[in-house]
């Protein structure tokens, strides 16, 4: 028996067969940008999303996150830091800014502790190595010198946090973060007019330091030529009323007489 001939239009060269093999090409270069870049950070959507978790307040962002554990951090030096100028500084105002530092972190603290339990946060109980150095520097200070170091960097720190607070404030999108920067701006702000009314704060110096984003405020220059004068004592800058946060009342925090003097 003779073989058949061919028959025209079968085949995977056929007509059909072209068409379908087009087809399939194109589909499949209309899937191979999603299917390569879903699992790429920083593209559409995910760029709002990245790090980002839900919560019943609202979206947690990873900057609300990394504000959360930095008042926490704050309060962990600047707790201790507030006891020893009530005893250290060597002028009232100094003194008196101290006792702010107590009173606002105590406040603070505590907020920050009860925003994290309900956010399910976890939250640092020592501050970072930046904080402790700072903290052996005022250890190691005494006298006017103890008073000069202790308002250039507790100010160039509240300087700093300044910012950040302000930051979150406008862009987050959770009630409890939100809510928790209110009263950071009040205290932060209360803090570094009761600091700069010590007289003490190089502005100067401070500019220098926030434009360059140094990790060590430059208090230790040299002092100008001749005696060191004590500035005159400044009054202390009364915080502004904000309907969520009150400096709480003086007698919660004893003053150094009364502590050594029952």
């Amino acid at each position: 028996m003779r073989p058949r001939p061919p028959i025209n239009g079968r085949g995977i060269l056929s007509g059909t067969g072209l068409i379908v093999m087009g087809l399939t090409a194109t589909l499949a270069a209309l899937i191979f940008p999603i299917w390569s870049y879903s699992d790429r950070s920083g593209t559409g959507v995910d760029v709002l999303s990245a790090q980002t978790v839900s919560t019943q307040y609202g979206p947690l962002s990873a900057l609300d996150q990394e504000f959360i554990t930095k008042v926490r951090l704050a309060g962990l030096w600047e707790l201790p830091a507030g006891r020893q100028a009530e005893e250290k500084g060597t002028t009232q105002a100094v003194r008196t800014a101290g006792r702010h530092l107590v009173e606002g972190h105590t406040f603070l603290d505590e907020r920050v502790r009860d925003v994290a339990q309900k956010l399910s946060l976890a939250l640092p109980n020592e501050p970072n190595d930046q904080q402790k150095q700072w903290l052996a520097t005022l250890n190691a200070a005494q006298g006017v010198d103890y008073d000069r170091q202790f308002a250039n960097i507790l100010r160039l720190a509240h300087g700093r946090v300044f910012s950040v607070v302000a930051q979150v404030r406008a862009g987050t999108r959770n009630v409890l973060v939100r809510t928790l920067a209110d009263d950071a701006n009040t205290t932060v702000l209360d803090h570094i007019k009761i600091l700069e009314a010590t007289g003490y704060v190089d502005f100067d110096a401070l500019a220098q330091d926030l434009a360059a984003g140094s990790t060590v405020p430059t208090t230790g220059s040299p002092a100008p030529p001749g005696p060191v004068v004590d500035p005159a004592p400044a009054l202390p800058v009364a915080p502004d009323p904000v309907p969520s946060y009150t400096l709480p009342p003086a007698a919660s925090t004893p003053l150094p007489s009364q502590s050594r003097n029952p």
